[in-house]
């Protein structure tokens, strides 16, 4: 073996090793490289599938009924991804969305 070759055995068991998350607290400061990268956030209220024809008669006052109910947790998605379920309320006169439940990884069933 060559002076330059490494072996395995010569470094420390953690050494190069990646932080483990549970020995480490983390805090919001911890993030700041990534605070100015832009998300694209979607409230969805419903969908709908239809077929090309019947996208075409659709027009002003049309009605589009929607899979959700009346009162039925809206999802919020971030970056195309479910994050979040919420109900819509009204802010100073606009439509806003408050997250009543997060969606964990694995819990996402969209």
């Amino acid at each position: 073996m060559a002076d330059d070759d490494l072996r395995l055995d010569e470094f420390a068991p953690d050494e190069g090793a990646l932080p483990d998350a549970h020995h480490e607290e983390k805090s919001a400061t911890d993030l700041a490289p990534v605070f100015d990268v832009p998300v694209a956030i979607s409230a969805v209220l419903g969908r709908s599938t239809m077929s090309v024809a019947q996208l075409l008669q659709l027009n002003q006052g049309s009605v589009l009924e929607l899979d959700r109910k009346v009162g039925e947790a809206i999802d919020i998605y971030v970056n195309n991804r479910l994050v979040a379920r919420g109900e819509v309320v009204i802010v100073d006169e606009r439509l806003g969305v408050t997250m009543t439940e997060i969606i964990k990884d694995g819990d996402a069933q969209g």
